[in-house]
């Protein structure tokens, strides 16, 4: 059986996501499809809308063969780790290829990209490392960085979010000397980033549709960019938990972090660097909600994303300490299965006994610091749910086995 991996977010499942694997299969000849899915928190330091379990019954009700959680050493990262993390867990589970969606869509462009990058790495790490010193935020520097040091004609446009995600993907197979063979397609219709939901076509950006959820408060205006089965689980969480989650909702516990810690502690903490705590304990003081504690937050130096995920780490109390020495390993340590299809488990027998990472079915029968961060994740994700569904939900992260999903019955 061939497989091919995507790694996904999923916050929510929508008709792109749908297209995206049904190509990923076609494209690659693949039997299974394979999702590293985030956890609790996502890339851009976000809480995901729903919860993890509910993000894989979407995603094995619409042709994902296997659900792997990525943790949260990796989820809550610049690219390049997200990305490492990512595709090691991919070869671990023998994946014969990775499908990525671009702003390109030209494989060949990414090859010759990374091959690039890797032909002048010490150049570019040095020169980015300036740029950031000359307040340049890090993406912005590693871009402005590897246009200086490499002839950009006829190589991949780096400030795209997509462009920038598939580079490093292809640069962690290169850099791991894997079997695995990327491919990409261009995406479709909406971008990464679109804010609006667009007429006339029923693909939108997740981002717009997060925020047609939030401001309309009703599920009618999305329906039409959703699989029906997305849409019951949306209904179904909100009708059980209250809510869908959103940022804003754990500003009162981020508010909580800050008045508990003093600025030894706040230093401690994995990404507060170069005083940026000190700003940080002035705005959380006369911010009375969480974007306006980011807008006063902002800096040229430091964007919008990477200061969440520095809010994100300071309600996980993640130490610095802890996420440098768990990141010196560059092997995933497990492998947390979420969930599977008849296919999927097939799948799973053939490879089971080449995989030489722990395959974590049950919680109960295997231990690692990682896997403690992802457990103190859901924690931390559960918390604006009101008792007793709240307890309900973090004790189902003990209790939940592997998802099983009939594909021919559609049943779990």
């Amino acid at each position: 059986m061939n497989a091919v991996g995507v790694v996904v977010e999923y916050n929510p499942f929508h008709n792109g996501h749908a297209y995206h694997v049904r190509q990923a299969k076609k494209q690659t000849s693949s039997d299974v499809a394979i999702a590293v899915m985030s956890g609790s928190f996502l890339q851009r330091g976000e809480p995901a809308i729903i919860s993890k379990w509910a993000r894989t019954k979407m995603a094995l009700q619409n042709g994902v063969d296997i659900v792997c959680e990525l943790p949260y050493i990796y989820a809550v990262q610049k690219a390049e780790t997200f990305a490492n993390g990512a595709v090691s867990i991919l070869d671990a589970l023998k994946c014969d290829s990775l499908f990525f969606g671009s702003e390109d869509g030209d494989i060949t462009v990414f090859h010759r990209t990374a091959y690039a990058w890797h032909q002048k790495k010490t150049e570019i790490d040095f020169l980015t490392k300036e740029k950031v010193k000359q307040g340049l935020s890090y993406p912005a520097a590693a871009a402005s960085a590897f246009q200086e040091a490499v002839s950009s004609e006829k190589l991949l446009d780096l400030s795209k979010p997509n462009n920038i995600l598939g580079f490093h993907y292809v640069k962690a197979i290169m850099e791991r000397l894997s079997s695995i063979q990327p491919f990409t397609s261009k995406r479709v219709a909406s971008e990464y980033h679109d804010e609006q939901l667009p007429e006339n076509q029923k693909i939108a950006s997740a981002t717009s549709i997060r925020k047609a959820l939030k401001e309309q408060n009703s599920f009618q205006a999305v329906t039409p960019y959703l699989p029906s089965t997305t849409l019951k689980q949306l209904q179904s969480y909100q009708s059980t938990y209250g809510l869908l989650h959103e940022q804003e909702a754990y500003f009162s516990f981020l508010k909580h972090a800050f008045h508990t810690m003093d600025t030894a502690e706040l230093q401690e903490i994995y990404e507060i660097e170069e005083g940026i705590e000190y700003r940080m304990q002035k705005a959380i003081k006369h911010a009375s909600s969480y974007e306006q504690y980011l807008s006063l937050l902002k800096t040229k130096r430091y964007t919008w994303t990477r200061l969440q995920r520095m809010n994100t780490h300071i309600l996980m109390r993640v130490k610095k300490k802890t996420m440098h020495e768990l990141l010196e390993e560059k092997e995933a340590p497990y492998i947390r299965l979420l969930g599977m299809s008849r296919k999927g488990q097939q799948y799973l027998s053939l490879v089971k006994k080449e995989l030489d990472v722990p395959l974590v079915s049950k919680l109960s029968s295997f231990s690692h610091p990682a896997l403690d961060l992802d457990i103190r994740a859901f924690r931390v994700f559960s918390l604006p749910i009101c008792e007793p569904m709240q307890t309900s939900l973090t004790e189902a992260e003990f209790k939940t086995s592997p998802i099983r999903y009939d594909e021919e019955s559609g049943l779990f």
